[in-house]
């Protein structure tokens, strides 16, 4: 594969890698938790300092082995092939590819009522994932372009959100710090550590970033310039949307909205606000599909280059010079989750496991440093170790939520992951028969 990209593009990536359709409804979940002004927004600053740290240490793994895969080479050279293999394994079968059909559903939802066309969403869903995927096999720059186009669009349409919040729509009662609605540090507590559930959701997903090292150019340096750049750029735009919601609707405003952008707007602008927020909406869940098919197959590709997987998923073609047949796969089971309705579920399939996987690679650095023998690198966690065993301790307190929350949907998950397990010990006899 040919480096092409630079830190805009793994900045654009990585801002297009976490920003979806969340943005638009999370909030309110999270005022549903919270319940005051300060506490909402103390959590989205507080999600986004862990989701900083998280941004940190990929961006060490990176400085220390820029490697093609990211995560996936991460957890290979720390744990071996076998732990390496279940990450994209599971992207194929259900995370990745799933939420790529979830965004391709969402945007036709979105879109369909701004055109007046009256098709069936399925196929305007499907539609739109052959026509990123088609993109995306002509080439990385293509595919990067189209990506960069969309995000840029993503963030001017949440920027129209904020500045009809803040500037332009009448405010609400944005309620302070109502301490006593809280009736024990304990339950204040609680409120904290279930508000931000949805908040650390929302921010997931930077660590695709590091998918894309093999097509980018000085990784050593790019990659963690791109993946600090983009969290950055995300935590500025979660903390003001959510405070543009909070200046107009209030804390109890907010908790009982479902499509509170679409409420900001249509008290800045009447009835055209909410034409606005739905163009805003389709256009990001597009930019997340485009994202998604750009990243996912460059992990199966370097699974299939380690011999761990079917050898045409890692083939390049000679004149685009993108893994083909991997971003093919990816759009093709993606499509059939979107036109069958079974992807719905897929999330609180995969959801903690996607998490676990996280803390696995943060655990990584503890297992470089030491092979490396003390020796420094480009980029350097802060304040490691008490910073990534924080980003451990948060992730694995979701996980542990998670199944408690979800625990049929979790042991779904799980089940996959043992389907994998299966998989990759027959598929190593079977090629250790082939090489005797």
């Amino acid at each position: 594969m040919v480096r092409r990209l630079g830190v805009l593009d793994l900045t654009l990536i990585t801002i297009g890698a976490v920003i979806g359709s969340g943005i638009f409804r999370t909030p309110a979940i999270v005022a549903a938790r919270a319940h005051s002004g300060w506490l909402i927004t103390s959590c989205w600053v507080l999600g986004g300092l862990i989701a900083l740290i998280g941004a940190c240490i990929y961006a060490e793994l990176a400085a220390r082995r820029p490697l093609d895969g990211g995560a996936y080479a991460y957890l290979r050279e720390a744990f071996g092939p076998l732990v390496a293999f279940l990450l994209p394994w599971q992207l194929l079968l259900l995370s990745y590819t799933g939420s790529t059909a979830l965004s391709a559903v969402l945007f036709a939802d979105y879109a369909l009522p701004l055109t007046g066309l009256h098709w069936d969403p399925r196929i305007v869903a499907v539609g739109a994932i052959v026509f990123v995927t088609l993109v995306n096999v002509l080439g990385v720059r293509q595919g990067s372009v189209l990506q960069n186009l969309l995000v840029a669009l993503k963030v001017l349409g949440i920027g129209a959100v904020i500045v009809a919040g803040v500037a332009i729509a009448h405010p609400g009662a944005f309620s302070g710090p109502h301490l006593a609605s809280f009736h024990s540090p304990l339950a204040l507590l609680t409120a904290i550590g279930i508000a931000m559930l949805p908040v650390l959701f929302s921010y997931n997903n930077f660590q695709s970033t590091a998918f894309v090292t093999g097509e980018t150019r000085n990784p050593v340096l790019t990659v963690p310039r791109g993946l600090i750049a983009g969290v950055l750029a995300i935590i500025a735009i979660y903390v003001l949307a959510s405070y543009a919601y909070l200046h107009v609707l209030g804390a109890d405003g907010l908790a009982a909205s479902k499509t509170p952008a679409a409420d900001v707007m249509r008290a800045a602008f009447g009835p055209f606000g909410a034409t606005i927020v739905a163009a805003a909406v389709a256009i990001s869940t597009l930019g997340f599909l485009s994202t998604a098919v750009l990243l996912a197959p460059r992990v199966y590709f370097q699974m299939a280059d380690d011999g761990l997987f079917f050898k045409h998923m890692a083939w390049i073609s000679p004149r685009t010079k993108v893994p083909v047949v991997a971003i093919a796969l990816h759009g093709a089971i993606a499509a059939i989750y979107a036109s069958t309705g079974s992807y719905e579920l897929i999330l609180n399939w995969i959801a903690a496991w996607i998490w676990l996987f996280s803390a696995l690679a943060a655990v990584s650095i503890f297992v470089f440093r030491k092979r490396d023998a003390g020796a420094r690198t480009r980029f350097m966690v802060p304040l490691h170790p008490w910073s990534t065993l924080l980003f451990i301790g948060v992730i694995m307190a979701i996980f542990v939520a998670s199944f408690a929350q979800y625990p049929i949907d979790t042991s779904i998950g799980a089940l996959v992951n043992i389907a994998g397990i299966i998989f990759y010990l027959i598929w190593n006899r079977r090629r250790a028969a082939v090489a005797a």
